[in-house]
């Protein structure tokens, strides 16, 4: 029997067009939206100059005339493809192929695969965005309590389940294991869960892993690929500018399971590509294959960032808890999700009621740009928001690159200051 009308599955975008339809009718009904949104959040930067390394590797390149073949050259591709297979997936260079960043990469995938989109609530803001451009039907099912990126398996069996009764096609699952927004990492056993609910209902995976080298504390923390128990059935997204690349330098990778069916999602993901021009500019692709063959000073830059970012989204943390607000440990990323729900009166107060005016106030409060959880795919009347890290690290390259090689970047006059404002800012809130 099909649930209620509330019940059903809806397309993201629908709570906000119900809530302007509302707005319209005066009907006193819940806001969900006051209008377009005009741009997409970036993912967090990492606030720190671009590794002196690489610099010379693009400078090296500058002269290069001939652009990149459409999904990269040999030997990007190459690159790609070892750093793959020192995390255990195998496959080859024929199996890869690189856009100009993961939003262009992205479409270009659901574009290929066809089909209705699930992926879990709240998730990165470049992905409804893609399935809007395509017209296509994208689903959000809610997240465990644990942890962001994957949706609740049960949750996603029955959103499946109703989708396929409503005439719905769903085909493509996307999650991300180390996330944006949410800044967690998905337990393994949750991870398999999912995916094997999702394969068995004949979805395809991508699993965005962009912020895979970013771990907190990588020792303690276990970061399971979808495609080391699916290789079959999951294409992986890696976005350079997670780790490894400055985010000026658009470029991503994608792996495509070794299987003809795949070969020929693949073929058709770089029709694509050359038809929008989405091309790596030959400078990038030389820095960024550079990047992905992981020297040490790459390594070691990006292991001093995830250090020093943990610290200070460990410091966000402890704020955001002691102003009474809500927000799940961080585990990867430059970044943490917050829910400021408990300081609803507080923010009442000063004329904030959803999350689109909490972005505004926060921003404006904080003199850098704050996304409310509207931009994730959360509910609009929801208090989220997601904080960066990489503004707390300095204004100028030497302030950046004192945070950087600090014993204790926390004792510093400027991050001290930048984290003093932050709580303040949040503590008024009570």
């Amino acid at each position: 029997m099909q649930g209620s009308e509330r019940d059903r599955p809806r397309p993201a975008g629908a709570d906000r067009r119900a809530g302007r339809e509302r707005d319209a009718a005066g009907d006193g009904g819940l806001r969900q939206d006051r209008g377009p949104v005009r741009y997409g959040p970036p993912a967090p930067e990492h606030g720190l100059p671009v590794l002196p390394e690489l610099a010379g590797v693009l400078a090296a390149s500058a002269g290069h005339a001939r652009p990149e073949p459409p999904g990269g050259g040999t030997a990007l591709r190459s690159a790609a493809d070892a750093y793959w297979r020192r995390r255990g997936l195998h496959g080859g260079p024929g199996d890869v192929v690189a856009a100009p960043g993961a939003p262009p990469l992205l479409f270009a995938l659901m574009a290929a695969y066809g089909g209705d989109v699930l992926m879990p609530r709240p998730c990165p803001a470049t992905w409804m965005p893609q399935a809007g451009l395509l017209g296509r039907p994208a689903y959000l099912v809610p997240t465990p309590a644990e942890c962001g990126g994957i949706p609740d398996p049960y949750a996603l069996l029955e959103t499946v389940r109703r989708v396929r009764a409503e005439g719905g096609r769903p085909r493509l699952l996307l999650i991300s294991v180390a996330d944006d927004p949410t800044a967690t990492v998905a337990p393994p056993e949750l991870v398999r869960e999912v995916c094997e609910a999702a394969v068995g209902e004949g979805l395809h995976i991508v699993s965005d892993e962009s912020w895979r080298d970013t771990l907190h504390r990588p020792r303690d923390t276990v970061l399971l690929s979808p495609a080391e128990m699916w290789p079959d059935d999951v294409t992986v997204l890696t976005d350079l500018a997670g780790a490894l690349a400055p985010a000026a330098w658009p470029v991503a990778v994608a792996r495509f399971p070794a299987t003809g069916r795949a070969a020929a999602r693949g073929a058709r993901v770089l029709d694509i590509l050359t038809a929008l021009g989405a091309r790596v500019a030959a400078p990038v692709a030389h820095a960024a294959a550079h990047a992905l063959r992981e020297p040490d000073a790459v390594t070691g830059r990006a292991r001093l960032a995830a250090a020093l970012h943990a610290s200070l989204a460990t410091a966000v943390h402890h704020a955001v808890l002691a102003a009474g607000a809500l927000a799940r440990p961080p585990q990867a990323g430059r970044h943490l999700y917050a829910d400021l729900g408990p300081l609803r009166p507080g923010l009442a107060a000063r004329g904030v009621t959803d999350s689109m005016e909490l972005e505004e106030y926060l921003t404006d409060r904080l003199g850098t740009p704050v996304p409310g959880g509207h931009r994730f795919g959360d509910e609009l009347g929801a208090l989220r928001v997601r904080f960066g890290t990489g503004p707390l690290l300095g204004s100028t390259p030497e302030e950046q690159e004192a945070s950087l090689t600090a014993v204790e970047p926390l004792r510093l006059p400027h991050v001290a200051q930048a984290l003093s404002m932050f709580a303040a800012a949040l503590d008024e809130l009570r």
